[in-house]
């Protein structure tokens, strides 16, 4: 391991165990030797990781946040 490792800011969007909500958090995480995110553990504690990120992602729209009947859909 390097004596300073490098660190990201990453966007993870993730569910919790406990609701099918989709969430998101905006870390700086540490990067191993091969250049891979490290998520702590805690930070991976009943959740369902859908996605890591580069960077700080705006999200605009997830899954449930409008729901629209079909007669308004192209």
């Amino acid at each position: 391991m390097s004596s300073q490792q490098e660190r990201e800011v990453v966007t993870i969007i993730y569910y919790c165990d406990s609701s099918l909500e989709l969430k998101h958090v905006v870390c700086d995480l540490m990067k191993s030797d091969s250049g891979r995110i490290i998520i702590p553990n805690d930070l991976k504690k009943n959740k369902s990781i859908v996605a890591v990120c580069l960077g700080k992602v705006n999200i605009l729209n997830k899954v449930g946040d409008r729901i629209i009947g079909a007669e308004y859909v192209a």
